[in-house]
Formats: C-alpha cells, sequence, structure tokens
C-alpha cells in the first residue's frame, strides 16, 4: 500500500471509517491529521458496532499503531471517554495509541463559546455540531490556544487553563450567555489531563522514523473535502484543511512522501447542516431516511439527500489530486428503477461543471441531470464485482469516468466485509 491519504470527496459521512478499517489490513501506522470530535467513524467488525470520533479506526487492528497528529485539535475529556468505550470493548490502546504534543485542545469552555456564537446568529447558523471545533482553532489561529504537551507540566498547565477560562467567560459574558464554572472545569479537565499523559509523544519525529524504517503509513482524512475551510463552500464548512494537503501539514509528512491518495464518496450525496446543496431531493432522502439511513453519527441529525453530484467530486479529484475512488452505499439505490447523476450545474443561460466560488451563485444553481437505468436487485450480500448487476457495474464506472478517476473500492453495507476491490 506505501502511504496513502484517504479522503472525503463530498460534504463528510461519505462512509470513510469503513473503507479505512478496511484497508488498515495492509497499513502498519493509521494517522489521524485534522479535526475534532466533530467527526464521526462508524465500524461494524462482525456483529459489533464501534463509533470513533478522535481515535483513528485502525486501532481495531491489534498490530496497527495510531497517531492523532498535530493538525487535530482534541477533547481530552471526550478522548478518555473513547478511550474508556474500547477497552470496555475489550480494546487496549495502551503503547498503539500516540497524540501528538503539538495538538491543540478543546475544553468545555470552547463548546459553551461555540453555541453561544450558533446562537447569535440565528437564522444565518452554520449548523455546527456544536463539539468546541470553531473556537478551538480560534484560539489556536490567536495564539493563546494549549496544546497536548502542556499537560506534562502540571502547574504550567493548570496556570494556562485559568487563564484560558477567564478569557473564555469574558467572551461569554460579551455574548449574553452564561459563564463555565471554572471549578468544575479544572476537575474534569485536570482530571483527563492525568489520564492521558502516558499517550502524549512527539509523533512528527515518530512518523519520519517510521517513514525511514518503511513502514506503511494510511492518513485517515475526516469531514470532507467541500467542508474545507479554504475549498468548501464558505462559510457553511469547518475550521480545518480537510483535504489531502491537511493531511500532510496537520501530521509533519510531506507531500513527496505520500504515494497515493484515495477519495471515498457515498453513490449518491448526503449533507449535515446548512448551505447549498443543487442535487438534493427529498425523494432520494424519503428513500433512505424510511430505510433507516443517514443519520450522523456524531450528532445523530437527519442527513440531508440527494443525486450523485459528479460536479463535486470532480472538484474534489482535483483538490486532492485523488488516484482511486471508493464508492459506497450501493445497496442503498437497490429497489430503484432509475438512478440520477448531476454531471452540471446551470445557473440562468450559465453551465458550470465546477463549483462557483460564490455561494449566492452556487445556491441558484440547478442540476442537469443524466439517467442511468437502476439494477432493482439486492446487493448487500455480492462479494465479487463481477457479480454486481450489469446496471451497478455500468453506474459506477460512469461515475469513475465522470469524475476523472479510477474506481478501486465499492462498498454494497456498512461492514467490512462488505466490501468488493476492483
Amino acid at each position: 500500500m506505501s502511504n496513502t491519504i484517504l479522503v472525503g470527496a463530498q460534504w463528510g459521512d461519505e462512509g470513510k471509517g469503513k473503507i479505512i478499517d478496511f484497508m488498515t489490513e495492509q497499513a502498519d501506522i493509521v494517522v489521524r491529521a485534522q479535526g475534532g470530535a466533530n467527526a464521526g467513524h462508524t465500524v461494524i467488525v462482525g456483529k459489533t458496532q464501534y463509533i470513533l470520533h478522535l481515535i483513528p479506526s485502525g486501532i481495531l487492528r491489534k498490530r496497527t499503531t495510531c497517531v492523532i497528529g498535530n493538525g487535530v485539535v482534541v477533547d481530552p475529556i471526550g478522548l478518555v471517554e473513547e478511550i474508556d468505550g474500547l477497552l470496555k470493548a475489550g480494546i487496549n490502546p495502551k503503547g498503539r495509541l500516540h497524540v501528538s504534543d503539538a495538538a491543540h485542545m478543546v475544553f468545555p469552555y470552547h463548546k459553551a463559546l461555540d453555541a453561544a456564537r450558533e446562537a447569535l446568529k440565528g437564522k444565518n447558523k452554520i449548523g455546527t455540531t456544536m463539539r468546541g471545533i470553531g473556537p478551538a482553532y480560534g484560539d489556536k489561529i490567536d495564539r493563546v490556544g494549549l496544546r497536548m504537551g502542556s499537560i506534562l507540566n502540571p502547574k504550567r498547565f493548570s496556570e494556562q487553563l485559568d487563564l484560558g477560562i477567564k478569557r473564555a467567560n469574558a467572551m461569554l459574558k460579551a455574548l449574553g450567555a452564561k459563564p463555565v464554572s471554572a471549578k468544575a472545569t479544572r476537575e474534569s479537565v485536570i482530571k483527563a489531563a492525568r489520564r492521558l499523559k502516558p499517550y502524549v509523544a512527539n509523533t512528527f519525529q515518530m512518523l519520519h522514523e517510521a517513514s525511514a524504517a518503511k513502514k506503511r503509513m494510511l492518513f485517515e482524512g475526516a469531514q470532507g473535502t467541500f467542508l474545507d475551510i479554504d475549498h468548501g463552500t464558505y462559510p457553511y464548512v469547518t475550521s480545518s484543511n480537510t483535504t489531502s494537503g491537511g493531511m500532510c501539514t496537520g501530521s509533519g509528512i510531506p507531500p513527496t512522501m505520500i504515494d497515493r491518495v484515495v477519495g471515498v464518496a457515498k453513490a449518491y450525496t448526503t449533507r449535515v447542516g446548512e448551505g447549498p446543496m443543487p442535487s438534493e431531493d427529498i425523494v432520494v432522502g424519503d428513500l433512505l431516511h424510511g430505510m433507516g439511513r443517514e443519520y450522523g453519527a456524531t450528532t445523530g441529525r437527519e442527513r440531508r439527500c440527494g443525486w450523485f453530484d459528479a460536479v463535486t467530486v470532480r472538484q474534489a479529484v482535483m483538490v486532492n489530486g485523488i488516484t482511486d475512488l471508493a464508492v459506497t452505499n450501493f445497496d442503498g439505490l437497490d429497489t430503484l428503477p432509475e438512478v440520477k447523476v448531476c454531471v452540471a450545474y446551470r445557473a440562468g443561460s450559465k453551465r458550470f461543471d465546477l463549483q462557483p466560488t460564490d455561494l449566492d451563485v452556487l445556491a441558484k444553481c440547478k442540476p442537469v441531470y443524466e439517467s442511468f437505468p437502476g439494477w432493482q436487485k439486492p446487493t448487500d450480500k455480492i462479494r465479487n464485482w463481477k457479480d454486481l448487476p450489469l446496471n451497478a457495474r455500468r453506474y459506477g464506472q460512469a461515475l469513475a469516468k465522470l469524475t476523472g478517476t479510477k474506481l478501486r473500492f465499492a462498498s454494497v453495507g456498512p461492514a467490512r466485509s462488505q466490501t468488493i476491490t476492483l
């Protein structure tokens, strides 16, 4: 496998956790390089479901080392809860999980600020997960954030935390929101910090030593391309770089050490939160929600659904340098007599083959569709590409052609075993 980056090619929730889990069989190290507990990867192994928010999916493989890189914002309380959840499930991450000493932290006051700012925006809200990610990245950029390495010096960490609480409470007061309890915040955070000390490491050095030793690394993206702070549908985006470039800056591994980029997309399109989504279609949404599908792993919110948007995935291929495409959720379309693909946008007399940057223009865009015959046969028990219905195979290859990439994986269900390699 060599060194591989895996990214979402849509608005997140593409099924990356499942594809990452499948690929970790050939990886020595799995690296999470950006985002925070606002992301959720759902992995099903046998009859057991795991939902991971911060810890890389590779933790489910006993021989795999997992790294949370410098580009991630880490909720120490949430990370301890996740570790305890794994221990309860019989998975011990000690010695296999390492957290960058340069990764910034998310505290309860960041979550309070997140909620207060969303409330202030009213109808113009972004639709965040309320996990405090934006305020934590804001502190990082403002150069007042606390990094994981600071917990190794308890006295200094306590002093810095007190300053952070005072600063946040002043902002909460200005926003008309209730301040957080300094005592409760200190107690909960310091308790978590004590538990996390053994996991903190210089992961930059660790990864470069691993590369020199010819270890195979898999970089696990969170969210999706169009939630990227620079390349997404701004301002309805997250606060980090979710594209392949973000995997490099968030881990300390240069682009020259990356061998391939795998993009993950659903066989249709989904989105959580606000912002334009040209191929959104209530028929698709009703179908998938009626099947009990498309609810957020982190928020539990009902996802917005629509037909496959080749415009967005085409652009994602360009931005990320995607070499291989993994298409998930083929089985979600099994019952349809006809399947549509948005191949372009049209606003008035103008046609767009890539997303317009101006959100007002994007909001006016209507999808230009091509229709494909459905396969109307169940695919969830199929394990070989040649055994898929002909129309399902034609549809998958059409998606690859329309987006300028090569189809490498096809997923027909959430379980590890329901993954087809081409």
